[in-house]
């Protein structure tokens, strides 16, 4: 039968205070650390999906025109950061928001007459897309511009260095 001593060695069983404190600290310690690097990624994600995104939704709009044989109106919105999409069949409608974090600085070629506001474009089927693009940031100011090609109506995605 087993016995059980009453003495010293029940004392040094388990954790003291003060080791559970240098515990916490470390862990508090490579939190501090590895916060800013993960915030940093999550940014980097969140701003190559909104690209994406935006390239889809232009190259969408692009095929939509041409396969239906309609013309299509895209309207840009920075200051809604929002991107919609209209036609003439009843009902037809998309909308595309950016995410939050993720803003549409501007439109490319910037329109003098009018710095901030919506931008309509008329995407015709069997004429030339226009040569525009969407120049979108994230809260870093990490910079993409997306770009439609007049040549071949696909989109395209370019990194802006800012140094």
């Amino acid at each position: 039968m087993p016995t059980f001593s009453v003495g010293r060695a029940s004392r040094t069983r388990g954790v003291t205070l003060v080791e559970m404190m240098i515990v916490v600290a470390i862990i508090g310690l490579m939190v501090g650390i590895t916060f800013p690097a993960v915030s940093a990624g999550l940014d980097s994600v969140r701003l190559a999906s909104a690209t994406d995104s935006l390239a889809s939704f232009l190259n969408a709009a692009v095929n939509r025109a041409e396969r239906r044989q309609q013309p299509m109106e895209l309207i840009i919105s920075p200051k809604d950061n929002l991107l919609t999409l209209y036609s003439n069949e009843p009902g037809f409608t998309r909308e595309l928001r950016l995410p939050e974090g993720i803003a549409i600085e501007a439109v490319l070629p910037r329109n003098p007459d009018d710095p901030q506001g919506a931008r309509r474009l008329i995407l015709m089927p069997g004429a030339s897309v226009p040569g525009i693009g969407i120049q979108i940031a994230n809260s870093r100011g990490k910079r993409r511009i997306v770009r439609l090609d007049p040549m071949t109506g696909f989109p395209r995605v370019e990194s802006v260095n800012t140094e």
